[in-house]
């Protein structure tokens, strides 16, 4: 029997599919946005969210999943470094 594949779910709490490094930018944006940050040294992220809104994380924690949905990280206020994001 074989199996069939799901569609990607719109939570930003699924299953990513792919991951990517991040290099915080005041410029560049994803064509896709994200369905969660991975922070891997603690401090700020200042993003973009997906419905063009900004906000900053303040002291997220090492090690920690931030499920948000955007579509750019920026480098003013970033202070986190190690980012990953995900889809």
């Amino acid at each position: 029997m074989a199996l069939i594949p799901l569609p990607p779910s719109p939570s930003p709490d699924a299953c990513a599919v792919h991951a990517f490094a991040v290099t915080p930018s005041d410029s560049s944006t994803y064509a896709q946005p994200t369905r969660w940050l991975w922070v891997g040294t603690a401090g700020n992220v200042a993003v973009t969210m997906q419905d063009g809104s900004t906000a900053t994380f303040n002291a997220v924690p090492a090690g920690y999943r931030l499920p948000v949905s955007v579509t750019q990280v920026r480098s003013t206020n970033t202070t986190a470094s190690g980012i990953i994001g995900a889809y």
